[in-house]
């Protein structure tokens, strides 16, 4: 069949689907030792897709001793490079391969658009690939000593690594945790979300057919106050990688202190600014990228641009220039690749959004457009717009993890700088402006790992992702992320005159 596929072609792709549902431990698929099992559910229809095993405290233990088993045995962790990189690049081609399976299962579990879907596949395909091709690339040192010694600085990999991953992004985030763990010769154990496990298993097949060995890469779904807590606590674990909310990051890192005191690496929550100032050439195209910025992935990103600050000088022109560009985001059948959007992740999420925008009506804010969710079975909740939003409102402030936008005026740039900085989060932040001058001092003054001019989300592979102050620490993506999951040892030699 030719690409693109139609709405009908995925639709009838749909039924012919079947799901994993147990657990990759070791070298094969198990049931939860206890039986017990949780649905997942569409939430665009609301009917469940499967049950699938949740894992506990006897699936973390066992998965811990496999996993430092294959680093004991060394046929991960001490292969030549050159092999290691020859089985992450098959696994990249299977999952190649397997791409449209892999993006409808996501589609299916969480909601989201096939389109973006599709998109997150060939970004967690690229991320497998470009860490494959690192591992060769990567160099130790040579420290500058006298000529009666030698000192060398080698990597080494850190052990046993768990990858707790969000149901956001779900490949995606994984291939961004595990890439880099797995290309550093790490054995890496996964806990996906309990929203969005499916894929994670689909993805536990393709890696024992990728010929990773037994041990080095275990999917274990499950909830995270039960086999999460068990993995984090773990003495066997010895690094941590989540992606998440602040306050589970918060949890895991006290759970590393009362262990072992294990690497914990956060990307937490985000409340990210979006600047737009009045001297922007095309306030068209610049309103569509802050609607994109917000609507895309229906809210569910935690760089979403859902604070929008703009100049007061242009602001009532703007703000009708982003409500027209949001009259064509809105939410349909994920299966639909004209849908922008898609469905709310579950009910619980649904219902925290609602609230919100509740709380924001009740504040004072003011409702431009949206607020109300749609009519059906689906969890569909439409862009929805506040204006006039002060710091003090809980819309301002709180990440909704929504299609929520919060829309603040300025008058003059210390004052926009001020009330971006004045949030606890710092993952990110838009700047929109032609004044190169403006830009670098603005761009130097915002507390953000990251800022986009001109654009919102760019960057690729070579440039690292992260978040200063409580959005988290640590960064994935490029070579930053690589170094992360490997341990320096220094050898000193001392040389016979």
């Amino acid at each position: 069949m030719s690409h693109p596929f139609t709405h009908a072609d995925w639709q009838r792709l749909a039924g012919e689907l079947t799901f994993e549902t147990r657990a990759w431990l070791g070298e094969a698929f198990v049931e939860a030792a206890g039986g017990e099992r949780f649905a997942t559910v569409n939430p665009a229809t609301g009917e469940m897709l499967a049950e699938v095993a949740a894992c506990d405290a006897p699936e973390a233990e066992a998965a811990v001793r496999h996993a430092r088993a294959a680093v004991e045995r060394g046929d991960w962790a001490r292969a030549a490079p050159a092999e290691r990189k020859r089985i992450l690049l098959r696994l990249a081609e299977l999952m190649e391969a397997h791409k449209n399976e892999l993006a409808l299962i996501d589609t299916l579990d969480m909601g989201k658009p096939i389109t973006s879907s599709l998109g997150d596949l060939s970004g967690a395909i690229n991320c497998i690939r470009y860490n494959a091709e690192s591992i060769d690339k990567v160099y130790g040192e040579v420290a500058p000593t006298g000529e009666e010694s030698l000192g060398l600085v080698l990597r080494e990999p850190l052990g046993v690594v768990v990858a707790i991953v969000p149901w956001n992004f779900p490949l995606m985030m994984t291939a961004w945790k595990i890439g880099p763990a797995l290309a550093a010769g790490n054995s890496v154990i996964l806990k996906p979300s309990e929203k969005s496990p499916l894929s994670a298993l689909r993805l536990a097949r393709l890696a024992k057919e990728a010929g990773l060995p037994d041990g080095v890469f275990q999917v274990l779904p499950g909830f995270g106050h039960t086999v999460g807590k068990a993995l984090a606590l773990s003495m066997g674990v010895d690094c941590l990688a989540f992606t998440g909310s602040t306050a589970v990051g918060k949890q895991l890192m006290q759970y590393a202190g009362q262990s072992n005191l294990k690497r914990v690496y956060l990307e937490c929550g985000g409340k990210s600014p979006n600047l737009v100032f009045a001297d922007c050439r095309d306030l068209d195209a610049v309103a569509r990228h802050a609607a994109e910025a917000i609507f895309h992935n229906q809210g569910e990103v935690c760089i979403a641009g859902s604070r929008l600050l703009v100049d007061n000088a242009i602001r009532e022109a703007f703000v009708d220039k982003l409500l027209a560009a949001a009259e064509t985001m809105q939410p349909g059948d994920p299966l639909d690749p004209a849908s922008f959007m898609g469905a709310i992740v579950d009910r619980t999420q649904y219902e925290r959004v609602l609230d919100y925008i509740r709380r924001g009506v009740a504040e004072g804010a003011v409702l431009r457009r949206g607020g109300e969710p749609l009519e059906g079975a689906g969890l569909f909740i439409p862009p929805t717009v506040f204006d006039g939003v002060t710091p003090a409102m809980a819309i301002g402030r709180e990440e909704v993890f929504g299609p929520v936008l919060a829309v603040f005026g300025f008058d003059s740039e210390d004052q926009a700088v001020h009330l971006a900085n004045d949030s606890e989060y710092g993952l990110a932040a838009g700047l929109w402006s032609q004044d190169i001058d403006r830009i670098m001092r603005v761009a130097r003054r915002l507390q953000s790992g990251q800022v986009f001019v001109n654009n919102w989300a760019g960057g690729d592979m070579t440039v690292p992702f992260g978040g200063v102050k409580q959005s988290g620490n640590g960064r994935d993506k490029s070579h930053h992320s690589l170094a992360e999951y490997s341990e320096l040892k220094t050898v000193w030699m001392t040389l016979a005159p």
